[in-house]
Order: C-alpha cells, then sequence, then structure tokens
C-alpha cells in the first residue's frame, strides 16, 4: 500500500530550542545540539531533517504572512483556510477558501465571493470520478482604490479567520467563517465597493441596505445606518457614513421575491452584530453514553444592540441538534443542505458515544477447528509481529499497528507467547522512537518551535516539509502504546514514556487550548465535524483527505490511551474527535442517507474529500478496492462505526465488486473485514473460499481470521443500546444480543448498558453475555501470564422479559423487527389538523410485555414533502398498557414542518410534546399504536418504512 502523497515538498534546517512542562514534568531549556528529556524519553531540538517551508525570502517565518494582531502561539495548519496563512506558490494571495455556504478568495482589490450550486463531474459511475463545485466569482468585495501588494491573516478562531489588505493609503479586514452566510467588513482610506460579475439585478436598495442578485445568487449588503449605496452598473458602491463597517451576506435559495424580502429583513437584524469569535465546548457523560457539543459565537456590536447571529449548519450538526430548531431555507453546499439558525449566539448538538473496543471478543471459536486455525496463524506471526515494510513514521506505525492487533488477539485466546513477542516489538520500537540520544538523527522525533510540532524522521509523504498526515502516522504509535500500557503501566508512567505518547498526542491534535506549544486541534476541523490531511491546504478545491479511517484510528487511539492510564482529559477529547467524526464520515465519505452527493455523481461512497466536493479516487491507486479500502483500514475494535449501518456496508461493498468487475483481488482482507460489518457469513465465506491471499501490508491473517469469524458469530453492531464504559459495545444476531466490554484496570467493573443489562468484567478481561462466559483477559491487574483463568464467569443481569422494545413501521401497519426499505403516503391535511389524527396512517404492535423503565418515547421518522411547501407531518403515539381496549397513555407531538427540498428529514422526539394524557406502566399482553398524519399543507408527503422510521419504546 502506498498512502496518500497530494503535496509538494521544500528543503529547509532551523535550530531551535524550547522549555516544556508535560505531565506535571519541567523540562529545561535545551542547548541547540542537546535532546531535551520527557521523562525516561526525549526529543531533539536540533534539525536532523527537511522542516516545512512558506513562501518568499522569509519562508523559514511562518508568520510572515500574519500581523501583529494575530493569537500568539503555535500557528494552525491543516485547516480550511491555510493557503491564507501557509502561501504555497503564491507568494501574496491564498487559493479558494471554501467556508460553505460562501466560498472565498483574495486579490490584491480585496475578497471574492463564489455561491456556485452547479456541480462539475467528471468520470463515470463505475470507474474513477470527482465531483467538485469550484470557485465562480459572483462579487469582489473591497474599498475604493485598494492595491494591497499582498493579503495578511489578522486574527482566527476556532473556525473563522480575518484576512487583511493594506496598501499604505488602504486598509480592509473582513471576517468569514465556517457556515456565515455574512462576511465582515472593516474599512479605512475609501469608499466600500461591491463589483459583481455582470450587471447586478438589484431588487431592493432601501437607505443602509441593497439587495441584489448575481449569477443566480441573492447578496444583501448591509452599510451603517444613515449610509446609502450607489448602484453604477457591476459596481456598488457607498461611503459607509463615514464609520468604516458594514456586511454582505449571502441569502438561501427562495421561491419567491416576498420570502426573499422577509430573509433580508430578518438577516438584517443581525447584520451589526459581527462575529467576532467561536469556540467550542464538548461534554461526555459516560452514564448516558452521550456527547453535548456546544458551538458558541461572540458577536461586537457596530451598531445596535443585537449580540445574536445567523449561521448555518452542516448535515451532521442539523441532524443532531439539540434545543433549537433550524428554519426552512437550506443552503445547497459541497456536504449537502445547510440549515439555518437565526438569532443565536450558540447551538448544540447531542450525539451518542457507541462505544470502542480494544479488539472484538474470542467467541467464534466452534467447535476447536477454528480456534486450531487462529492458533496457527498467530504462531505464525510470532518470530516477526510488525512485518514492518519500512522504516519511517507511517511504515513504523503501521508496523506498530500489526503488532497491536496481534497481542490483544493472542491474549484473549491465551497465547501467551505471541502476545508477549508482538508486546516486546512495540516496547523496542516505541522506547527507539522516543529516545533522542546525542547525535542520533533517524527514529527520533524532533520539536520545531516556530512551526508548533514535533516532527518524526525519517517522515514520509510530506509529514515533515507540509505537515501532513500526522494524526494517520501518530495514531499508530499511540494506539499501540494504548495496548501496551495494559500489560506494562509502568512503562506509560508520565516519569517514563507517557509523557512522550502525550506529546504526539498535542502535536497531532492539541486537546489543551492552555498549551500553546502546539495549535489547538490542528488537524480537526471543529465545524466541518473531519480531519484535514494536507498543512498547507493550497488547492484551488481546498484542503483535503481521503483515509478518514486512519483519521478515526487516532480519534479511537485518545480513547483507549486515556482509559487505560486514567487519564480522562485526554479520554474524552478522543471521545469527541470520534463521535463527531463518525457522524460526518456517514454523511461526507458514505452519504448513508443518499442526500448529500450530487444526483449524477453515481457512487456511495468517496475515496477523498475536498474542500468543494469529493472524489471516487485516492492519490495513489485508481483500483476500486484502494479507493474503498482506503477508508476502511486499519480494522480495529475502534472502528466499529463502519458498521453502524448495516445496509450501508451492504451497499459500498456491492458496489465494490460492480466497479471491480468481481470480488475484490487486492486488500481482500480489509473488504471483507468490512463486510463482515454488514454480512458476517457471507465474509467467512469468502475467506475460506480464497486462503491464499495477500495480506495488506498492515494486516496479518491471525486478525483478519479472528475479526471475521468472530463477527459471523456476533453478528452486526446494534447502536440502539449503548454502555456506560467506553470500552463497550452491543452486537446482534437474528435478535439476540451480545454485549461486551473491556476492562485494562486491576479492579472488577460492573457496566450498565442502556436496557438495563449489566455486566460484571474482571480485572483486566473482556467479558461477554449470551452464550459466552468470557474471553481473554491477561492484562494488568488480571491473569498472570501462562497462568489459567480462574475467574468466575461475568455475572448478566439480562432484559426481565423477551422482545424488543425498539419497534419499525412496517408495511401492512406492523410495528416490528426492521424489514426492506418501502415507502407510504401521507395524504394532504388540506386545513389545519394539528392535534387531531386525519387520514392518519396506522401501525400498531400487540401482545407487548414489557418492563416500564422510566424514559420517555423516542422516535424517529422519515418523512418528504418533496418540493411542495407548507407540509407538516404530525405523530401520535397510544399505550393500552393490559390490551383491554383503553388507552392508558397518549401522547401527541408537535408537528413537523418539512422543508421544500426533495429528500428524507427527520422527525424526531425533539419536535417535543404538545399534549400527553395518562402515566405508563408495565406493558403486559399490551397493544402500542402509532398514528401519523398530515397536520397542515395541501400536498401528500412521503414517509419512509420497513428500515427506515423507528419507534423506540420507553421499555426494558
Amino acid at each position: 500500500m502506498k498512502p496518500p502523497v497530494p503535496h509538494r515538498r521544500w528543503a529547509l534546517a532551523v535550530t531551535t530550542a524550547l522549555a516544556l512542562v508535560v505531565g506535571g514534568l519541567a523540562i529545561p531549556v535545551t542547548g541547540p545540539a542537546e535532546a531535551a528529556p520527557v521523562g525516561a524519553g526525549s526529543y531533539t531540538t536540533t534539525p536532523v531533517g527537511p522542516l516545512p517551508t512558506g513562501c518568499g525570502p522569509m519562508s523559514t517565518n511562518p508568520r510572515q504572512f500574519a500581523t501583529a494582531n494575530a493569537p500568539a502561539g503555535a500557528i494552525p495548519t491543516n485547516d480550511w483556510w491555510s493557503s491564507l496563512l501557509w502561501k504555497r506558490t503564491d507568494c501574496a494571495f491564498s487559493e479558494p477558501l471554501h467556508a460553505h455556504p460562501v466560498s472565498y478568495d483574495t486579490f490584491t482589490d480585496g475578497l471574492g465571493f463564489s455561491a456556485n450550486s452547479t456541480p462539475a463531474i467528471s468520470g463515470t459511475a463505475t470507474g474513477v470520478g470527482e465531483y467538485h463545485y469550484p470557485y465562480v466569482q459572483d462579487i469582489r468585495v473591497g474599498v475604493a482604490g485598494l492595491g494591497a501588494p499582498l493579503v495578511k491573516v489578522d486574527g482566527w478562531t476556532d473556525w473563522t479567520v480575518s484576512p487583511y489588505w493594506s496598501d499604505g493609503a488602504r486598509t480592509m479586514r473582513a471576517t468569514i467563517g465556517h457556515g456565515l452566510p455574512f462576511a465582515y467588513f472593516q474599512t479605512s482610506g475609501g469608499d466600500a465597493v461591491i463589483s459583481t460579475s455582470g450587471t447586478a439585478d438589484v431588487w431592493s436598495n432601501s437607505g443602509a441596505t441593497i439587495g441584489f442578485r448575481v449569477n443566480g445568487h441573492d447578496y444583501v449588503g448591509y452599510a451603517p445606518s444613515g449610509a446609502t449605496w450607489t448602484v453604477a452598473g457591476g459596481r456598488i458602491s457607498s461611503t459607509l457614513a463615514g464609520r468604516g463597517y458594514f456586511s454582505v451576506a449571502l441569502l438561501p435559495p427562495t421561491a419567491n421575491a416576498t420570502e426573499r424580502a422577509e430573509l433580508a429583513t430578518t438577516y438584517g437584524r443581525y447584520a451589526h452584530a459581527h462575529v467576532t469569535g467561536t469556540q467550542v465546548s464538548y461534554s461526555y457523560n459516560p452514564a448516558t453514553s452521550g456527547l453535548t457539543t456546544t458551538y458558541a459565537f461572540t458577536t461586537t456590536a457596530r451598531e445596535g444592540t443585537a449580540t445574536q447571529t445567523v449561521v448555518s449548519l452542516y448535515p451532521h450538526q442539523w441532524k443532531s441538534l439539540s434545543g433549537s430548531t433550524a428554519i426552512t431555507p437550506t443552503y445547497p453546499s459541497a456536504r449537502g443542505r445547510m440549515k439555518v439558525l437565526t438569532g443565536v449566539s450558540q447551538f448544540r448538538t447531542a450525539m451518542k458515544f457507541q462505544g470502542v473496543l480494544p479488539e472484538l471478543p474470542a467467541v467464534g471459536d466452534g467447535s476447536g477447528a477454528d480456534l486450531a486455525t487462529l492458533n496457527g496463524h498467530l504462531a505464525a506471526a510470532r518470530s516477526n509481529p510488525m512485518d514492518q515494510r519500512g522504516g519511517d513514521t507511517y511504515w513504523t506505525g503501521k508496523g506498530l499497528g500489526r503488532a497491536a492487533r496481534l497481542a490483544e488477539v493472542a491474549d484473549l485466546v491465551n497465547d501467551t507467547a505471541t502476545r508477549d513477542s508482538a508486546l516486546n516489538a512495540i516496547r523496542s520500537t516505541l522506547t527507539d522512537w522516543f529516545t533522542a540520544s546525542s547525535g542520533k538523527t533517524s527514529r527520533v522525533f524532533y520539536y520545531d518551535g516556530n512551526w508548533g510540532t514535533l516532527i518524526g524522521y525519517p517522515a514520509s509523504y510530506g509529514s515533515d516539509q507540509e505537515l501532513n498526515d500526522h494524526h494517520f502516522h501518530y495514531g499508530y504509535y499511540i494506539a499501540a502504546a494504548a495496548t501496551l500500557a495494559k500489560f506494562d503501566p509502568a512503562w506509560a508512567a508520565t516519569s517514563r514514556y507517557g509523557g512522550m505518547v502525550d506529546l504526539l498526542i498535542r502535536d497531532a491534535n492539541n486537546y489543551q487550548r492552555g498549551d500553546t506549544r502546539f495549535p489547538y486541534l490542528r488537524d480537526f476541523d471543529i465545524y466541518a465535524g473531519h480531519d484535514w490531511a494536507s498543512g498547507h491546504g493550497s488547492f484551488g478545491s481546498g484542503n483535503n483527505q481521503e483515509s478518514s479511517s486512519e483519521g478515526m484510528n487516532f480519534a479511537n487511539a485518545l480513547i483507549q490511551w486515556g482509559q487505560v492510564t486514567g487519564n480522562t482529559a485526554v479520554r474524552d477529547a478522543g471521545v469527541f474527535l470520534y463521535t463527531t467524526q463518525a457522524a460526518a464520515i456517514q454523511e461526507y465519505w458514505f452519504d448513508v442517507s443518499d442526500q448529500n452527493f450530487p444526483a449524477a455523481f453515481g457512487h456511495s461512497t468517496v475515496g477523498m474529500v475536498w474542500g468543494d466536493g469529493g472524489a471516487y479516487a485516492t492519490w495513489f491507486s485508481g483500483e476500486p478496492e484502494m479507493i474503498q479500502g482506503i477508508n476502511l483500514l486499519p480494522v480495529t475494535g475502534g472502528h466499529l462505526y463502519l458498521g453502524n449501518n448495516p445496509a450501508y456496508v451492504r451497499t459500498n461493498y456491492a458496489e465494490l465488486v460492480r466497479n471491480n468487475g468481481g470480488q475484490p483481488t487486492v486488500w481482500q482482507d480489509i473488504l471483507w473485514q468490512f463486510q463482515a460489518l454488514g454480512d458476517g457469513d457471507a465474509a467467512l465465506a469468502n475467506l475460506r473460499a480464497n486462503p491464499g491471499y495477500t495480506p495488506e501490508e498492515g494486516e496479518s491473517r491471525a486478525h483478519t481470521f479472528h475479526w471475521i469469524r468472530n463477527l459471523a458469530a456476533l453478528g452486526t453492531v446494534d447502536t440502539t443500546v449503548t454502555g456506560n464504559h467506553p470500552l463497550s459495545a452491543v452486537f446482534s444476531r437474528n435478535g439476540a444480543r451480545t454485549y461486551v466490554a473491556s476492562n485494562p484496570t486491576a479492579s472488577p467493573v460492573t457496566v450498565t448498558f442502556s436496557n438495563g443489562t449489566t455486566l460484571t468484567v474482571g480485572a483486566g478481561r473482556t467479558a461477554t453475555t449470551g452464550a459466552y462466559t468470557w474471553s481473554g483477559g491477561n492484562a494488568a491487574g488480571g491473569v498472570p501470564p501462562g497462568s489459567t483463568p480462574t475467574d468466575p464467569p461475568p455475572t448478566t443481569t439480562p432484559p426481565p422479559t423477551p422482545g424488543n422494545p425498539t419497534r419499525y413501521l412496517l408495511p401492512g401497519g406492523g410495528l416490528g423487527a426492521a424489514g426492506g426499505a418501502a415507502t407510504t403516503t401521507v395524504a394532504a391535511a388540506n386545513g389545519n389538523h394539528d392535534g387531531t389524527p386525519t387520514n392518519p396512517q396506522v401501525f400498531t404492535a400487540t401482545g407487548l410485555n414489557f418492563a416500564y423503565s422510566g424514559a420517555q418515547t423516542t422516535f424517529d421518522l422519515f418523512v418528504d414533502a418533496g418540493t411542495a411547501v407548507g407540509n407538516a407531518v404530525q405523530v401520535r403515539v397510544s399505550y393500552d398498557l393490559t390490551g383491554n381496549g383503553s388507552w392508558e397513555r397518549t401522547e401527541t407531538w408537535r408537528y413537523f414542518a418539512t422543508d421544500p427540498v426533495s429528500g428524507y428529514e427527520h422527525y424526531t422526539q425533539n419536535a417535543g410534546l404538545a399534549s400527553a394524557t395518562g402515566t405508563l406502566g408495565a406493558l403486559s399482553n399490551g397493544t402500542v399504536r402509532v398514528e401519523v398524519w398530515s397536520a397542515i399543507g395541501s400536498n401528500p408527503s412521503t414517509l419512509g418504512i420497513g428500515n427506515q422510521s423507528v419507534l423506540r419504546l420507553p421499555y426494558s
């Protein structure tokens, strides 16, 4: 395998020194030729290889394009706007900056805007293909006479940046950001000028506000009160009444002039509350497995008293929105429809962290023949567990990943010889890399204070000169360290090598804002919800990333390391990265809801995401196996998110077979392991039928066999139940659940799942319920190597009665287990029926026996009104607790207003209760009824059923 090689390289050497505090240890300032100690480990402050460079004669200085106002500390890299600060080929201006819903570009006379909503699609539906929304300029905003020789950066916050122009007589400062329909400006030395592409179609010009259309896109300019706008052909200008500030907003596409005018007025209320800061915060609650993320905006009122603003949300955000309701107008974007919130200073999302495992449990040994096969594969790998293909940071990482998988699997089946061989290889390799002895120039990490980065040498794929892929490379090191820490906690102590692990974490994604040695969350785009691979991002299509799964390997590594070392800050940062990015991957790499990719693109997945689109391609191969496989590897217990939608797994694999003209012939093990998340039996059959396959370079036959054989026994990931422990997961096969949890600590733990099931896990053990009593466990605090397990089987408390409280709306009016995808039509309201079921679609389940959990009804209905305007569906859920025909509890939920855009929306309990009568209690031969009808609207709506709309009863 050869991973992404997206970027050109430069070479430079510089010397730097620094003082550190890592894990509470004071690190002295070192001379240029000395090693800086971190516990028992160390890094060098002497360059040993090529370094990052910028542009021009001052290229060693990454702040040459930042003003004195820019924040102190390490400069951010790997962002959507990085080419503005880290100029690569044009020493004056940036490449296009794809902020969404607007793309921008910088020029000598100002800032260009593009709202291109027409995708450019190339390639075929069965071969390499791409879609992009390239920068096509509508307007350019500047100051009359401005001729800046270059553009600098005057400031940045979590998802905004402020470009700055000056030609000595005139200045302009803009603030732009992800999700902001506004761009904000402060100017001096001349009139504000908006130059349009062709003559502007001005549809409103009243006082300080002007609305106009360019290339089919509506913009509004908001000048200070008392100012006016003058139009002359393609030039719109204002003196700004001498106040030097204004804003320009892109409006969402609207159905008519009335809606457009209303939006212009609504936006105008916040036009002078300039966004001057953005910041994310997050909270992980293990008890509920919930992740709450807050996206906050700071504003400065240039005039008036407004402190709130207007924002647009990506699909992964609005689908998890908590406590707010997005309004109907939406923006098209390269990521799908962006929904709008007006008058907000923050918004929150609420997501479920589904849990991760160090490895799948060993439950599928059958009669013993399969265990013998696995033991044979382990024995074959014992003498060379890393099987390393190269000595740079990436290929060393791949070898460490292979050894970590072998150690975990061998431990589960009590093959202590293979386990210890793998652990010894990990320990010696990490200790070597984490030691910077005098004169050492290879297998060493170097800190560069200019760029605020830790670079490993030998580097690869631009990880040195372009700061590419640090999360890809270092994720393998951290994950292997987490495995080693379970068995050798002394090695992982901060006083020994734990501090060096922490430095790798902080370099790739620094989780502590106060640590100015590294930028905050370097590789993670906070608002977009995923990583970027390129350090400089200097491409016409913006930044890019192909291997989302290697990004998730990093996030999982933080969870595993944080859990085993007791560092909850690292663990929680990992949960934030993991959960957010899992949602983003489902939307932007996989498009599981089939709503975000252009219809004509023809693929169900992309190999690469770009700032302005996506590509069924990689940097290194046109083979379908690698295009799809690059977003699947490495396969670990932290990659169960790939199976969150088993039906999509089957869709993705089917596309691979179709595009490949048959079953895979390369990277077969990676692809079969992915297939097993959707159909374990089929994957196991493929594996058994092809014993001579060539393993992918970071895989082993032992791990592949273990993964596929055990998924064939466990079934698919069950996302309807979560555990109160981060190292836990649930699987379901033929309606029977298996609960799994891993405990790396020295004391037993009891894990409680959201449906009331409990699982006691011994020290150093992985435990399961179901037909399986225990699965391995010789970690620290558990059974010593070579001993026979003597722990009693883990105790479990199963749900009190059989059955599944999760029910799907089915064809024919049933409520039961998921069936095939189908639809039904909800008749038009043709009047106001808010609160009163009228011509409803009815779905019923009878004979139910469940204990009441004390929770509330939850649901997720797939609804679509197509392009119809003014439609809203409503749902009522009724409970007959004893099946005697009387309804002890009736819940009518507020109706859900659908947007006039084709494609399913999610109507959930977040709409809120409109009314409720009665009290819930235990179901004894009970009945549940769901009624769905149109509350308002003159057009029918489509309701997705079968395996789509779901009702989760508050029962266990």
